[in-house]
C-alpha cells in the first residue's frame, strides 16, 4: 500500500489546493494524505475546495484523507474524510485498503 503525505507548509489551503491539482498526475497512483494541520482555524470553505479532487481520487479506488486539527467533522460532507491526526489518517487508509481487498 503506497501512501503519499502532502503537507501544506505555507498555511494557505487555497494555494496548496491549486498546486496539488496541478501536480495531481504525480500522486494519482497512491493513497493521499493531505496534511493541513499547520493551518489554524481552517473553516468549512477551506476544506470544501478539496472535495472534487477527493471524489476524483476515490473513483480511482484510492484513499484521500485530510488531516485538519480543531475541525468539526460534522460540518463537512460525508464523502470528505477528515481526521485530526496523521496516525488516524493512516488508520483510515488501512481500513479502506482492507475493504477494497474484500470487495466493498
Amino acid at each position: 500500500m503506497k501512501t503519499t503525505i502532502l503537507t501544506d507548509t505555507d498555511a494557505n489551503a487555497e494555494a496548496f489546493l491549486e498546486k496539488l491539482t496541478a501536480e495531481y498526475s504525480a500522486y494519482k497512483g497512491s493513497n493521499i494524505i493531505v496534511d493541513l494541520s499547520a493551518q489554524e482555524g481552517l473553516e468549512l470553505n477551506g476544506v470544501l475546495g478539496f472535495l472534487s479532487l477527493s471524489n476524483k481520487h476515490r473513483k480511482g479506488k484510492k484513499s484521500f484523507v485530510l488531516v485538519v486539527t480543531d475541525f468539526d467533522i460534522d460540518d463537512a460532507p460525508e464523502e470528505l474524510i477528515i481526521v485530526p491526526t496523521l496516525q488516524e489518517a493512516h488508520d483510515v487508509i488501512e481500513m479502506e485498503e482492507i475493504e477494497r481487498d474484500l470487495g466493498f
